[in-house]
């Protein structure tokens, strides 16, 4: 089927309304997604693999919402060893009204990688369009399931899983809850973190299928790399997947809490290339009066920034631990910058865009130096939803 076909399909989701997030008298729905399955072992550990530990912790979740969390109906795409298809998640997510769907991973590393039996922490993934090339590389490794499946090519539309070209197609979408996404993302990474200890590997973006497809809040998360054998130990035990779950719970909780608010009234949540010490954290936004570069960042006349209630468009692309000194390698060379502090964390933004358009357009300059980088919408130097 051709590119233009697929594109076609996949702007059909923008045509689905958003779903209401939780409300008086209304039960909030989860379905959770313990990935792979059956014939589809995921990536292999030495003494395990991934389909046995995302259903564990998957039910420790469920386990967990049921008994703690009020007005709650939990689905699970699957509650014991079997093939469940890339579509079929998806569809028994929009089936049943989902408020949130997680679809829970184990990730790993080619064989070949120095990294291999070192590399570790936790990551939790948004529907997006990077160019980074471990996003993507991440998304393929998943997505490839789906070639397990009979007849692949007609059920998902002529889209290749392993093909590059194939991808453009997400170019053409936007997705319709991706403000809330990212923040139920952030409230999880959090507490992986936090809770279950994991190394803070951040919130990214990349094509998983189940999260194009989904109507809803939709995050994809990787407890840990389970070709390294100290982190596959701690997701295969007990222990190890009790504090995971929790971290989960306590994501969502966190989530509910912050998206029951009023919009204007949220704090920032926007994806960057987080580290480990740029743990996101609680807090209201405070605007930062010194940039990296030493001045206000301007693209448009200061006053576009400065004028009451007027919304300003800017591009955030990098999060950190502290304000960084002028110059910092970690800035890439990007000059003027901004930054505001948003409870523990600097946000660094670029530019400042009376329309989104003008924005877009900066933005596909800016991504090839910070392929997480992405708009956000300003007023009065707080980010509006």
């Amino acid at each position: 089927m051709s590119l233009s076909r697929i594109i076609k399909q996949l702007l059909l989701i923008l045509l689905l309304p958003a779903l209401a997030l939780s409300a008086e008298g209304k039960e909030f729905t989860v379905v959770i997604d313990p990935g792979h399955g059956g014939k589809d072992a995921g990536a292999l550990g030495r003494k395990t693999n991934e389909k046995t530990i995302n259903l564990a912790v998957a039910k420790r979740l469920r386990d967990l919402l049921m008994s703690d969390m009020k007005d709650v109906n939990v689905i699970m795409t699957r509650s014991n060893d079997t093939f469940v298809t890339l579509q079929g998640r998806a569809d028994l997510a929009n089936r049943k009204h989902a408020d949130i769907f997680i679809s829970i991973h184990a990730n790993s590393v080619d064989k070949k990688s120095p990294m291999f039996t070192s590399v570790n922490g936790a990551a939790v993934y948004t529907l997006g369009l990077q160019r980074s090339e471990t996003n993507l590389s991440v998304a393929m490794r998943e997505n490839a399931v789906m070639k397990l499946e009979p007849d692949y090519s007609t059920t998902y539309e002529g889209f290749d899983p392993s093909s590059a070209e194939s991808y453009i197609a997400f170019e053409m979408m936007q997705h319709a809850n991706l403000d809330q996404s990212i923040e139920l993302a952030e409230a999880v990474q959090n507490q992986l973190v936090r809770t279950a200890g994991r190394k803070n590997n951040g919130v990214r973006q990349a094509p998983f299928w189940v999260l194009v497809r989904t109507s809803m809040p939709a995050i994809l998360v990787e407890l840990d790399f389970i070709c390294n054998p100290t982190m596959e130990k701690f997701m295969a035990s007990e222990q190890g997947q009790k504090k995971l779950a929790l971290a989960i719970y306590r994501g969502i909780e966190k989530y509910r809490k912050v998206a029951d608010k009023p919009s204007a009234s949220r704090k920032d949540r926007v994806v960057a290339d987080s580290r480990p010490e740029e743990l996101p954290s609680a807090g209201a936004a405070q605007s930062g009066s010194e940039t990296g570069a030493g001045k206000k960042a301007e693209s448009k006349p200061a006053a576009a920034d400065d004028a009451k209630d007027r919304i300003v468009y800017k591009i955030q692309f990098l999060t950190a631990g502290s304000p960084l000194r002028k110059g910092d390698s970690r800035l890439k060379g990007l000059s003027p910058v901004d930054y505001y502090k948003d409870g523990n964390m600097v946000k660094y933004t670029y530019g400042s865009y009376g329309s989104q358009a003008e924005a877009s357009k900066e933005l596909k300059k800016i991504k090839k130096s910070f392929p997480d980088a992405f708009v956000i919408k300003t007023r009065n130097g707080k980010r509006i939803k």
